[in-house]
C-alpha cells in the first residue's frame, strides 16, 4: 500500500469520540497493562471500537481495517504501518486494531508486537477466524472477550436514566416498565437506538449476510441462504431442524444448512440452544432452538402474523444469559422448559419465559418448569414474565415469578 495513501487514512481515523458514551458493562474486564492481547469480538455495530476508543483513546494507536481504503493492504505493510504510527503519533501504552482479520497473516505481526511487550487489543466481528488465527499463533497469549448490544442496564445509561430496583417507587417503576417496552422494541444496536431509522438495520444486516458470510465463506447459495436466515428469524424461541429447512429451500443436504448455522453464529446474527441430553451424540442430532442477535432485528427482518412479544421476551432473556456466559440447554420431555443452565457437570438452573401467567398457559408452563426441576433435583424454579412478580409452592417445589426487567437489573 502505498505509503502517503497509508498516512492519510491513518490520521483520518485518528477522530476523538465528542459525543455522549456510556460505560459498558464490560469495561472492567479491560486491562491495557497487562502481558496478554485482548481479543473483543461481536457483531458489527455492537460497540466494540467505541469502548477501547472511549477507554484508551489517549493511550492507544488506533487502526481499523474495515475501511475500504485497506483494500490494498497486506501484510508486508504491517512494518510500515507501524513507523507511520510512531512517526505520527508518537509512543504510546497500546494498540487498537479493528477488524484485523481482513488482513492475511495479521495473527504474526500481533505475536510480534506481543514480544516486545507490546499491549494488543483487537476487534472482529467473526470469532473463528480470530479464534482460529490466535489459537495457531498465540496459544496461552491472548484472553478473549465477547460483545453484544446494549444490555436493558445499558439501555437505561444510554437514555441517562438510573433507577436501583432493590427500592423502587411506584413512580420510578412506570418509567422502568415504559422503557423495558422501548428496548423490546428498539433492542440494543447503539445507532438505531439514536436514529431509529429502519434502513440502518437493513444495512446491517446486508453487511453481515454479505461481508461476514457470503463472501468471507464464498456462499455460492445466496437466496437459500437468506431464506434460512428469514424463517429462522420469523420463528426465534422455536424448535428448528436442519431437515425442514433443507426441503423448504431446496438445497441437496442438511450438511450445509449446518455449515450456514455455523457462519451465523461465527458472524454472531443467530444463535441454537440444543435439547440437554447426557449423551452429547443424541444432542447434536436432536432439534435445536434459535435466537437473533437483538430483537429489532428480528422484527424488523422476520415474518410474524401476530406480534410475539412472549418469543421477544424470551430472546432477551437468552442475549442476557450468554452475556454472562452461562452454558445453555432447554429441557424437552412430556413438557418443555425454556432454558437449563449447566456448570460442570451439573443442571443447575432451570428458567421459564412467558409474557403472562394466565388460565390459558398457566399450566404448561408450570408442567414444563417442574419436569424440569424434578429431573435434575431442583429446589427452586423460575419464571420471568413481562410483568408479574410471586413466591409459591408447586407440588413441593419453589417457584419465583419475576418481570424480566427486574431480572435484567438485579
Amino acid at each position: 500500500m502505498d505509503t502517503e495513501a497509508l498516512k492519510e487514512v491513518l490520521i483520518r481515523q485518528r477522530k476523538k469520540y465528542d459525543e455522549f458514551l456510556i460505560d459498558r458493562e464490560k469495561r472492567g474486564e479491560l486491562d491495557p497493562d497487562d502481558e496478554f492481547v485482548t481479543i473483543i469480538t461481536g457483531v458489527r455495530r455492537c460497540g466494540k471500537s467505541t469502548l477501547l476508543k472511549k477507554e484508551f483513546f489517549d493511550e492507544c494507536h488506533y487502526v481499523s481495517f474495515d475501511d475500504e481504503r485497506f483494500i490494498e493492504f497486506g501484510v508486508q505493510d504491517f512494518s510500515k504501518l507501524y513507523e507511520l504510527l510512531l512517526e505520527l503519533f508518537g509512543r504510546k501504552k497500546c494498540f487498537v486494531f479493528d477488524e484485523i482479520q481482513n488482513v492475511k497473516g495479521w495473527e504474526r505481526f500481533v505475536r510480534r508486537l506481543n514480544n516486545e511487550k507490546q499491549k494488543v487489543f483487537v476487534t472482529g466481528s467473526n470469532a473463528n477466524l480470530l479464534s482460529k488465527e490466535m489459537g495457531t499463533h498465540l496459544t496461552g497469549r491472548s484472553i478473549s472477550i465477547e460483545l453484544y448490544p446494549f444490555s436493558f442496564k445499558e439501555f437505561l445509561m444510554f437514555n441517562k436514566t438510573s433507577i436501583k430496583v432493590d427500592r423502587i417507587t411506584s413512580e420510578e417503576k412506570v418509567i422502568l416498565k415504559k422503557h423495558f417496552q422501548q428496548y423490546i422494541e428498539i433492542g440494543g444496536f447503539p445507532e438505531y437506538i439514536k436514529t431509529g431509522k429502519i434502513e440502518y438495520l437493513q444495512s446491517l444486516y446486508n453487511n453481515i449476510v454479505y461481508r461476514d458470510i457470503i463472501n468471507r465463506y464464498k456462499i455460492r447459495s445466496e437466496r437459500e441462504l437468506k431464506e434460512v436466515v428469514y424463517h429462522t428469524i420469523s420463528n426465534i424461541g422455536k424448535e428448528i431442524s436442519f431437515n425442514n429447512l433443507r426441503k423448504l429451500t431446496g438445497l441437496s443436504n442438511t450438511t450445509t444448512v449446518s455449515d450456514f448455522f455455523h457462519y451465523f453464529e461465527n458472524s454472531f446474527l443467530i444463535f441454537l440452544v440444543n435439547k440437554y441430553d447426557k449423551s452429547l451424540k443424541k444432542q447434536l442430532n436432536s432439534q435445536k432452538k434459535a435466537y437473533c442477535i437483538d430483537t429489532a432485528l428480528a422484527i424488523q427482518l422476520g415474518f410474524r402474523p401476530t406480534h410475539d412479544k412472549g418469543r421477544l421476551l424470551e430472546n432477551i432473556v437468552f442475549l442476557q444469559l450468554k452475556r454472562e456466559c452461562k452454558e445453555l440447554f432447554f429441557h424437552k420431555r412430556k413438557h418443555e422448559c425454556d432454558f437449563l443452565i449447566r456448570k460442570g457437570v451439573r443442571i443447575i438452573e432451570a428458567i421459564q419465559t412467558t409474557w403472562s401467567l394466565d388460565r390459558v398457559n398457566e399450566k404448561r408452563e408450570l408442567e414444563g418448569l417442574y419436569e424440569a426441576m424434578n429431573e435434575y433435583k431442583l429446589d427452586e424454579g423460575l419464571i420471568l414474565t413481562n410483568d408479574q412478580e410471586e413466591k409459591f409452592d408447586y407440588k413441593g417445589k419453589k417457584i419465583i415469578v419475576k418481570p424480566v426487567w427486574k431480572w435484567l437489573l438485579e
